[in-house]
């Protein structure tokens, strides 16, 4: 394994920062607590990465606090975000990409977040390939609690230092891992963590559980994990207590991390493996409900029939929705539930243009268009039950709304996606 002595120069390369700021870019991301937003860093671009050049170079750049966010969770609780400022999000961006390909190569190959080439539906083929395939249908979920922020901070030095030996590099990474947290206006001291939202985090973390990976590997067990979510498969219910139990040793002796009892637990792939926002099923692999839910209240919430907004204005705010949600959760045996969604949405935009017609005439007019002949019936233009009726179904026809450009969930292919880490159908 091949140890680096002398990385800090390739640091000291304008077009390096150059490259690492176009990717925070591409990123985009809030302001960190010098309020200084990408736009402001970018209209004085060549300057401030001059700047960064010469800090770096003569060994005073100082990274700035990072800004603390909270984020709502599912569960009810928080989720605590770091922001670094714009300058530091392209220094640790810069560095990342010096870093990255020297781990990647030693990286266990069933982890996959954050990683080069690797999605979220690679480990989903990989899981539902031990389950199906190997027949390992007994899997140990661990959930681990606030992970980032709990890595400690000389484990962390440690595990890089076993590849990079260069003082400079090492010490730079130190400043990123103890700059500190504002929160309301007062500078907190980070002892341990690394600050969920900055940009180096995702591999410091990588590297970090890498050490679990690698120790399981050695064990025998079959494991896929993406970032903190952690399954590890077994042929037997014994076979995974017995897992579960050397996971926990590991990850909270070894590593100073918290496995969440709670939350931690043995599923059957027959009950389904709740795994990246599905449930994989011996047979079958399905959409979370509460992602479904979650998904049609954001459908609604753009789809109200007294938001008074054109339906072409509504349609172009939920094609990215239905691009993301469908390409995301393709993977998934799903053509029953996105079809009902398709249906279900084209009613709730016959209802919202039905009430912007406001008027029977109107919707006459529309059909008299299409060749149907009068008489019509009278229909309420306001009333949801309006919207499933005849009338309406003839002037807004499931053809209409595709010719209007809405993406149609019917036509998505589901159940598969191609995965080199996991090929097989």
């Amino acid at each position: 394994m091949r140890v680096y002595y002398s990385l800090y120069g390739h640091l000291l390369d304008k077009a390096r920062l150059y490259k690492g700021f176009k990717k925070v870019w591409k990123a985009k991301g809030a302001v960190g607590i010098d309020r200084q937003s990408l736009s402001d860093f970018a209209s004085n671009l060549s300057d401030n990465l001059d700047q960064l050049f010469l800090e770096l170079k003569t060994k005073q750049y100082q990274p700035q606090p990072v800004r603390r966010v909270e984020i709502p969770k599912d569960d009810g609780g928080v989720r605590l975000l770091g922001i670094p400022c714009v300058r530091d999000r392209v220094v640790q961006q810069t560095l990342n990409d010096l870093l990255t390909p020297i781990f990647e190569m030693q990286f266990h190959p069933s982890s996959f977040g954050y990683r080069p080439q690797r999605s979220c539906h690679d480990a989903i083929n990989k899981a539902t390939m031990f389950i199906r395939r190997y027949g390992l249908q007994h899997v140990v979920d661990m959930d681990l609690s606030k992970c980032f922020d709990k890595l400690d901070h000389e484990f962390i030095l440690t595990s890089i230092r076993k590849r990079i030996r260069d003082s400079s590099i090492l010490a730079l990474i130190k400043q990123f891992l103890v700059s500190g947290v504002m929160v309301e206006g007062q500078w907190q001291e980070t002892k341990v963590g690394s600050p969920q939202g900055g940009v180096i985090s995702p591999l410091i973390a990588n590297i970090y559980l890498d050490a679990f990976d690698q120790e399981m590997r050695k064990r025998g067990h079959r494991i896929v994990r993406y970032a903190d979510d952690i399954l590890i498969f077994c042929r037997s219910r014994a076979g995974a207590n017995n897992a579960m139990v050397q996971a926990t040793k590991i990850l909270e002796k070894t590593l100073k991390l918290t496995v969440n009892p709670h939350k931690s637990h043995i599923a059957h792939s027959d009950e389904g493996v709740k795994f990246l926002g599905v449930e994989i099923g011996s047979r079958h692999t399905r959409i979370q409900p509460k992602k479904l839910s979650g998904f049609k209240a954001k459908l609604k919430g753009l789809t109200r029939r007294n938001s008074g907004k054109p339906l072409m204005e509504v349609i172009n705010m939920l094609n990215p929705l239905l691009i993301g949600f469908s390409q995301y959760f393709r993977i998934a045996n799903t053509k029953r539930e996105f079809k009902k969604i398709a249906a279900w949405l084209r009613r709730r935009l016959r209802s919202l243009q039905l009430k912007l017609w406001k008027k029977p005439s109107k919707l006459h007019r529309e059909l008299k268009q299409r060749g149907y002949k009068p008489l019509f019936s009278y229909i309420r233009m306001s009333g949801w039950r309006s919207s499933a009726s005849p009338l309406a179904c003839y002037a807004m026809t499931n053809q209409w709304f595709n010719e209007l450009g809405l993406v149609n969930l019917e036509q998505v292919a589901t159940g598969y996606v191609f995965s080199h880490y996991a090929e097989w159908k």
